[in-house]
């Protein structure tokens, strides 16, 4: 099922998307919240009469770097040993189709195409064979880095934490289990020009790995997300471009870069 967060006449509500061709989805409005137990209403409404938002509102972000190796390599960074994680913080989360703006304090926008975890259920030290458990589903993310900053300062909050840094969406696909997770395409294109092309399998560390890590430290909350780092082909973000990540058997989040004002 694709869960999506929507707003149509100030009101904001939870739907499962249906249909196949773009220009045909319809959403199913839900019954509660994907979090618990919960009904379809039947009542539906196109796609194209509301606005997309965020699919999840986490209460964290747990972003790993340095998780493909050619990635770390393009950067002149050596391959970590464990999963390293940083934090990206709730206000960093935007929806698709949302403006990403281009911080005041950096002259060099990144964009990072990555996998993204949606947590399920409240979970801390979760064993291997446990983490499929506490998995609602993945969307695709865009970990969007001010990468002059994040070379001068030394740790990653303002590069990597600034409003609008942390775009998510379109939806959450749940019906992708571990396997096919760990085995998907990831695109990404400024202008329609392809700039990172690679797949989940380049993976240093399992989705496995970064989650049974994470929990060992910290509880996770239904909402949260686990961003599982990017391929190689990160490059620069200009005001005006319109970047896409498409990731295989989930769908495509598409941002605006804009001037903050």
């Amino acid at each position: 099922m694709r869960i999506a967060r929507f707003s149509i006449d100030g009101n904001v509500a939870f739907g499962a998307v249906e249909g196949d061709k773009p220009d045909e989805l319809v959403l199913d409005i839900i019954k509660g919240i994907p979090f618990a137990d919960f009904e379809l209403s039947g009542t539906k409404v196109p796609l194209s009469k509301v606005r997309l938002l965020p699919p999840v509102l986490p209460n964290k972000v747990v972003a790993f770097g340095r998780n493909y190796a050619e990635h770390a390599r393009e950067l002149g960074n050596e391959v970590p040993d464990a999963p390293f994680a940083f934090f990206k913080p709730s206000t960093s989360v935007i929806g698709s189709g949302d403006a990403i703006q281009y911080p005041s304090f950096s002259e060099e926008l990144h964009h990072e195409a990555e996998l993204a975890v949606v947590i399920g259920r409240m979970c801390r030290e979760v064993p291997r064979e446990r983490v499929a458990d506490v998995i609602l589903g993945y969307t695709c993310a865009n970990d969007v880095t001010a990468r002059d900053v994040q070379r001068r300062e030394k740790q990653w909050a303002r590069a990597k934490g600034f409003d609008t840094s942390c775009p998510l969406g379109p939806w959450v696909e749940t019906d992708l289990d571990l396997k096919t997770a760990s085995d998907l395409t990831i695109q990404l294109t400024v202008n329609g020009e392809q700039r990172q092309l690679g797949r989940t399998t380049e993976m240093i560390h399992s989705i496995e790995d970064l989650i049974v890590n994470i929990t060992e430290a910290m509880t996770l909350l239904p909402g949260d997300v686990i961003l599982t780092g990017t391929p190689a082909g990160v490059g620069p973000l200009a005001v005006g471009d319109e970047v896409a990540v498409t990731i295989e058997g989930i769908g495509t989040l598409t941002n605006k870069v804009v001037k903050r004002g």
